[in-house]
């Protein structure tokens, strides 16, 4: 298995990033032989990663990593980095690699802090690997100081270091940082290559994994979920069910009320047993006494993982709140679609009754500002205005049309 298999619907991406890999080891065994490297090289110190969500941008950036660090016999032989066996491409891949750091982030932001121990670490020698990688798969989620702190790194790299930054598009970074990167653009995957790799790789019957590609429009992670998870299936269900109670001024309040009591459930499952695991993890580590007992001076050091705890509930909370949001959008872009007789796959046929009805009851210029007024939510949320508030405007709005 070749480390770009996870890579789906990308094959241009796939090409370059495979043909940046054979160079970039090219110029690693012309440097160890003490011979100077291509100038033509298609590899370079810095990447961003762009793409909707779903397409895979993070996949991609780990199996460029995993190649880099590929060490398999083969290459010797004219075979292409990334064999996906040898121990750089398995450790690069599941994350042990020791030349291989991935930064995710699940709060709002990444701050100036951490992004200085990024720094500090890109400016050592590799360990034991071919490269020093490291990855941010939430460039976008960079503070403007944390990203002028990154700027400097990406200016003047050690000769050894990539960068791969990841966001959804090329407005969410910098523009001194961008300028500096190499960019590759990744697009929604198509709904049958999605369909066949949770057939493939999650061992999910057909018309489940082709229902959740299709019901996700081609999001893969999003697809795994909802075919595995029934938690992700009654979710789901719930948000579609929003456009047909919304007739009057107390059912678009309570809708907008369950809503956010979904996305704060959702939040508190995901948070639940890693906040405990943490808590417990960090007792221990400051010595706390068998009946829980803390040692004196270390009220500091709970105090920071609790906000640091607390801020990762939020997100979680206005990621789910995001993702309910993503299927009200699909729900009328099907009803538009049925509208206007297009005939494009209808991506939620499985409540193809409910979506009739909202066709029939309305205009396409009525549905065209019912998106409006879920993507200005979405903005809202964004500029962090009270979700509550947020939601139950934008209900009031779907309501008027």
């Amino acid at each position: 298995m070749a480390v770009w298999d996870d890579l789906v619907g990308q094959e241009r991406v796939q090409a370059q990033l495979s043909a940046a890999a054979r160079d970039a080891d090219a110029l690693v065994t012309a440097q160890a032989a003490g011979e100077e490297g291509d100038d033509t090289s298609k590899m370079t110190h810095a990447w961003l990663f762009t793409g909707p969500p779903g397409s895979g941008r993070g996949t991609a950036a780990r199996a460029f990593a995993a190649a880099l660090q590929c060490v398999s016999p083969d290459r010797a032989l004219g075979g292409v980095p990334g064999c996906g066996f040898c121990d750089g491409c398995h450790t690069a891949l599941i994350g042990t690699h020791a030349d291989v750091q991935v930064i995710r982030t699940d709060l709002l932001s990444i701050g100036v802090k951490e992004t200085r121990d990024l720094v500090r670490r890109a400016q050592l020698s590799p360990a034991v690997g071919r490269w020093q990688v490291i990855i941010m798969e939430d460039a976008d989620r960079l503070t403007e100081g944390a990203g002028n702190v990154l700027l400097k790194a990406v200016e003047e790299p050690a000769p050894r270091t990539v960068w791969m930054l990841c966001a959804p598009s090329l407005e969410d970074v910098l523009p001194t940082i961008r300028s500096r990167c190499r960019h590759l653009t990744l697009r929604t995957p198509p709904v049958a290559a999605v369909a066949d790799v949770l057939i493939r790789r999650d061992g999910i019957e057909p018309e489940a994994a082709h229902a959740a590609a299709v019901a996700t429009q081609g999001h893969i992670d999003r697809a795994r979920r909802l075919a595995t998870d029934p938690r992700a299936r009654a979710r789901r269900a719930t948000v579609l069910k929003l456009p047909l109670r919304i007739d009057d001024v107390g059912g678009c309040l309570k809708a907008a009320q369950e809503l956010i009591d979904a996305a704060a459930e959702d939040a508190k499952q995901a948070a639940e047993e890693t906040d405990a695991k943490e808590t417990e993890e960090l007792k221990t580590a400051l010595g706390a006494a068998q009946g829980g007992r803390m040692p004196r001076g270390t009220a500091g050091a709970m105090k920071e993982l609790e906000d640091r705890q607390k801020r990762r509930k939020t997100r979680t909370q206005r990621d789910s709140l995001d993702l309910a949001l993503s299927d009200l959008t699909g729900f009328y872009r099907d009803v538009l679609a049925l509208q206007l007789g297009t005939g494009i796959a209808i991506a939620h046929d499985d409540i193809r009754d409910a979506l009739d009805r909202i066709a029939r009851s309305s205009t396409p210029e009525r549905t065209l500002r019912r998106m409006e007024a879920v993507i200005a939510c979405r903005e809202a949320l964004e500029a962090n205005v009270a979700p509550l508030l947020a939601v139950e405007a934008m209900t009031m709005a779907l309501r008027a049309g």
